[in-house]
């Protein structure tokens, strides 16, 4: 309405100049402003050598794999399904097996190319597509393989005749879907029409999963051999994939200092994160849960507030651990070198995905404490990588013999390593000849992995924090050494405030398929023992938020055990009162060394077998197990079996089928490990 009360003469605007002199200033000075900023703005920095090598993830992927191989001069690709590093491990080493055959491998994450390329690797004249697969959890694809496990199940039809492939599993026997992912992926590459050139190898770490993929190796690449018509060219040697870099002037700022994928992400954190770009969580509640005994339970409470991370109750939280100092302070006493010099380990292969075997720049006391894992007995191609470096004949012999394939090498190094667990340090203070450059061992070492809980609350109750119980792994070994659990420690000695600091753990949510019935009406049955009961919390949390809003819920069982009521009967107050409450319908404990003889879960379920039977076959309740899966695990299954046989009135066979069934339906849950 201003600019409409305004007046203006006509007689003066007629005689008014196009620009008037005030408006001349203001262009000329705006002009001038802009050629300033033009000529004195920076022109772009060259970035120093070093900052290509420090942000690989910027860097373009090649999406087709034989695109890259041709490229290479490859004819083998081995891709590899890995949850915790073991399969990319095994995968690294098939790659490195070909040079000895006159063939030239390279490593594939099957999430990072387009898969659908398979069917033009016939394009290349002796072609062979390896896989080293995982299962992870109740036979699914490890997350990496995800896209890979779908493409298979989405394109039946495609023609894969001409391409050659071989399987390598990596499974757990105690679990009921034994290698699943591996065992798909060979049927289902044979049914599409390619070249199956050698069986199946099925490696179980309940056993010896290292002498299962050397005894399969040993036999798979005379296979190769025989099937393309080439020979071995000389004994297996050590072949470096990186060399080293040492660092005498840079700037910190351009060092990783833990950081799992990207400079400074612990300093700016920014969502959202995941297994590349963890959360640094706060400890807001650090507490002992069992009230006596020698060992030590703890239930941690972390702070995701303002991370934009969700999660459902039955989820996992992953927690990156940190080694003992103790341990990487002696490892760089015995091999005599400075742990803080400045780094890079750079594959010699230019054109690899992979430009180092961890995050670098960074020094070797960044590298022991938070990527490499030395705290796991190493396998015998590292033993025979290192037997070079021994001084004295016999150490050498005593590497080379624990590396080799006789039946004899194998014995011994089940015995001297895997059952005394003897980590790295221990190897190298008891045959003190070993020096080995500190480079090849970082190389040779594995990955330290994230290491997964079981969330122990429920969002609709703690939407903002995420729990944790876990028991501390310390335990004695046969040659008299201490031996801890690398992430339990770490999480005992994370106190709410340390030094007036708040501690935080490194954590991301890794989703799950151990879920609560859609229908909160729905029945469950629950069985945990010990820290099994974790997601038993959040699953009792969430149900007595229900309850609290007047939401019909169905009947919630609980089966916990434990060793002593009096020690380690864990979250007692909470358990009591929700069955107080009426959120817990019937609250069953087995405390099995409070008596003569020992009182398990099992027992329990089948002393209520009517009641158990009822709900399960009548009221169509859900099942959901957590915890030990070598034992525990099985005992449970077989009471139901026996529950089904005999209140059923089936025979074990079918009785069997029937928890089979429910399995298949999704009314039987198991969240287990061994």
């Amino acid at each position: 309405m201003a600019d409409m009360d305004t007046k203006t003469d006509p007689a003066v605007d007629e005689e008014r100049p196009l620009f008037a002199s005030m408006d001349l200033f203001l262009i000329s000075l705006l002009v001038g402003f802009a050629i300033y900023w033009f000529m004195s703005r920076k022109k772009p920095e060259s970035l120093p050598e070093y900052k290509e090598l420090n942000e690989p993830a910027h860097e373009e992927k090649e999406s087709s794999f034989v695109d890259k191989m041709k490229k290479m001069g490859k004819n083998i690709v081995v891709f590899y399904g890995s949850q915790t590093g073991t399969a990319e491990e095994f995968a690294n080493r098939l790659s490195k097996d070909a040079q000895r055959y006159g063939m030239k491998g390279m490593t594939a994450d099957p999430e990072e190319f387009e898969m659908a390329d398979l069917a033009r690797l016939i394009e290349i004249e002796n072609s062979l597509a390896i896989f080293c697969l995982a299962t992870y959890g109740e036979g699914d694809p490890t997350d990496n393989a995800q896209e890979f496990f779908d493409w298979l199940q989405d394109n039946e039809d495609e023609d894969l005749s001409g391409l050659n492939f071989a399987v390598f599993a990596l499974g757990n026997k105690t679990y009921e879907h034994f290698n699943a992912m591996g065992k798909f992926v060979d049927k289902k590459l044979e049914k599409m029409g390619a070249t199956r050139i050698f069986e199946i190898g099925l490696g179980d770490d309940d056993g010896n999963l290292e002498e299962d993929f050397v005894s399969w190796r040993e036999q798979f690449w005379p296979a190769v051999c025989e099937y393309f018509g080439v020979e071995a060219q000389g004994e297996e040697t050590s072949i470096r994939q990186y060399e080293l870099k040492v660092y005498k002037d840079i700037n910190m700022n351009e060092v990783f200092t833990g950081e799992i994928a990207r400079l400074k992400t612990y300093e700016h954190q920014k969502s959202p994160f995941d297994a590349k770009n963890p959360f640094l969580a706060t400890v807001t509640v650090n507490r002992k849960l069992n009230k006596g005994g020698e060992r030590h339970l703890m239930h941690l409470e972390l702070d995701i507030s303002g991370s934009k991370m969700r999660y459902e109750s039955g989820d996992h939280v992953a927690v990156y651990p940190t080694n003992d100092s103790a341990i990487v302070n002696k490892l760089g006493q015995i091999l005599g070198v400075d742990l803080d010099v400045v780094i890079s380990l750079n594959n010699l292969d230019e054109e690899s995905n992979k430009k180092h075997p961890f995050p670098c720049p960074t020094t070797y006391r960044t590298a022991l404490t938070h990527y490499l894992d030395i705290t796991h007995p190493p396998r015998t191609n590292v033993l025979y990588e290192l037997a070079q470096y021994a001084s004295d004949p016999k150490e050498q012999e005593t590497l080379r013999k624990m590396a080799s394939s006789s039946a004899e090498g194998k014995a011994f190094y089940q015995s001297w390593v895997l059952d005394s667990c003897r980590h790295i340090l221990a190897i190298l203070e008891d045959l003190p000849s070993l020096k080995p450059p500190i480079d090849h061992l970082c190389e040779l070492l594995p990955r330290l992995q994230a290491r997964y809980y079981s969330i122990a609350s429920s969002p609709k109750v703690h939407p903002d924090s995420v729990h944790i119980c876990a028991v501390v792994v310390e335990y004695k070994t046969k040659t008299g050494r201490i031996n801890k659990g690398v992430a339990t420690t770490l999480l005992k000695n994370k106190l709410v405030t340390d030094n007036g600091h708040k501690s935080t753990v490194p954590i991301y949510i890794r989703k799950s398929q151990f879920r609560l019935p859609f229908k909160p009406e729905n029945p469950i049955i629950m069985i945990g023992p010990g820290t099994g009961i974790a997601p038993f919390v959040g699953f009792i949390q969430e149900r007595g938020h229900f309850v609290g809003k007047g939401v019909n819920v169905g009947e919630t069982v609980m089966y916990f055990g434990c060793r002593h009521k009096n020690e380690d009967y864990l979250y007692q107050e909470e358990l009591e009162e929700a069955e107080k409450k009426g959120v817990i319908s019937q609250l069953n404990v087995a405390f099995s060394r409070d008596q003569d003889y020992k009182i398990y879960v099992q027992h329990l379920l089948k002393k209520n077998k009517e009641h158990v039977w009822k709900m399960v076959d009548a009221e169509s309740a859900h099942i959901y197990i957590c915890g030990d899966a070598r034992n525990m695990a099985k005992d449970v299954q077989a009471a139901l079996v026996e529950i089904a046989e005999e209140m059923g009135g089936m025979t074990k066979a079918k009785a069997t089928d029937y928890i089979k069934k429910l399995m298949t339906k999704g009314r039987y849950s198991q969240d287990v490990w061994s």
